[in-house]
């Protein structure tokens, strides 16, 4: 019995010491560490991307650069309340006197009054006045300068400039195209060829804000606050040459220069007339536009160039050469003629002053009248 004790107590120390060694410590296992994370960096100032254009100016325009000889324009501010032009819109030779919008609204900062071209040695400055005094209009005015370079009527190139305009030069905002396959006027510099699919002025040449163009400073615009609102280009003497025709226009309208001669894309009928009395007044598709004659600079016009600003008296072989036209009588003879009017229709109206081809109308006012 006493073994068995023995046995017993040896057990149950055996035991006690296990359950010793098995008993827990307090000691706590280490847990796993994060891994070290680097610092955010300090935010840098955002860079350029590695494509933008930066621009070096090396030629700008004078400042003091001001208007040549005077071009009147056809206006509509006598007649514009009475949501109407007096006259002056001949659709089928594509001369616009369109300052309304489409429901016959006036806008005077859309009618032309006068345009005007000058030069020093390294430029040639082009001045475009409006009856308005707000280029910046919301609308959002689009001004143009056409070139025609061989006499042709088709137009070679077109400057465009976009708003806002300010009184400093700037590059910035105009661009310059051409029409390398010969299709602005259609089929014909003399009339409208509606209805021709052909794609206008259709080859970008000039952009500084696209990269466009190996010269930055070919081309310029700027606004000069005087008693009419200005909007006043120059462009390099070396580009354009010593010989052109040159016309004008304002859009707020279609503003695309891909589809001039806008007379081409649509019939008469599809672009209404601002003209009362017109078989197809009022406007419809085509509105918000003004553009001008072209005038001849650098030479002696013959008077039989297309769309050439009309002259008092026949065609001959000599002219002014400098932009204009002397002042001649109410009634001179058309240089090219005109269809369905003659000076003797305006006799004993209200209207009994004639305006020759390529206005082919009659009105209130002397052909050419001295200028204010």
């Amino acid at each position: 019995m006493v073994a068995k004790n023995r046995i017993y107590v040896l057990f149950a120390v055996l035991l006690a010491l296990a359950l010793a060694c098995n008993a827990p410590t307090g000691a706590v296992e280490p847990t796993a560490q994060p891994e070290t994370v680097p610092p955010s960096p300090v935010a840098e100032e955002p860079q350029p991307p590695s494509d933008e254009v930066v621009v070096v100016h090396v030629q700008t325009p004078s400042p003091d650069a001001t208007g040549g000889r005077i071009i009147h324009d056809v206006e509509s501010s006598g007649t514009g309340p009475e949501r109407r032009a007096p006259y002056g819109d001949s659709y089928d030779i594509n001369l616009f006197e369109r300052p309304f919008l489409q429901d016959m609204t006036y806008v005077p900062d859309l009618d032309i009054k006068v345009f005007s071209l000058s030069q020093d040695e390294d430029w040639y400055y082009v001045s475009i006045k409006t009856i308005g005094d707000d280029p910046n209009n919301p609308m959002g005015i689009h001004f143009a300068v056409e070139l025609d370079m061989n006499r042709d009527g088709f137009g070679d190139f077109i400057v465009v400039a976009r708003p806002p305009y300010t009184s400093e030069w700037t590059a910035s905002n105009v661009q310059v195209f051409a029409d390398q396959n010969k299709d602005t006027a259609g089929v014909s510099a003399s009339k409208s060829d509606a209805l021709f699919d052909g794609d206008g002025y259709e080859t970008l040449i000039f952009d500084i804000a696209q990269g466009v163009g190996d010269d930055p400073d070919l081309a310029w615009v700027r606004m000069v606050n005087d008693e009419f609102a200005t909007i006043q280009f120059a462009f390099k003497k070396s580009w354009a040459g010593g010989e052109f025709m040159m016309g004008v226009m304002t859009d707020a309208g279609l503003k695309d220069v891909s589809r001039l001669d806008y007379v081409n894309r649509f019939t008469e009928a599809e672009a209404g007339s601002p003209v009362r009395n017109k078989q197809h007044y009022p406007l419809k598709i085509l509105h918000s536009v003004d553009n001008t004659c072209r005038e001849a600079f650098g030479f002696s016009p013959t008077g039989f160039e297309p769309r050439l600003c009309p002259r008092g008296g026949a065609p001959s072989a000599g002219g002014s050469g400098d932009g204009g036209g002397s002042p001649g009588s109410p009634n001179p003879t058309p240089p090219m003629g005109c269809i369905g009017i003659s000076p003797s229709d305006c006799a004993g109206t209200d209207s009994p002053f004639f305006w020759p081809f390529p206005h082919c109308a009659c009105s209130s006012t002397p052909f050419y009248e001295s200028p204010p």
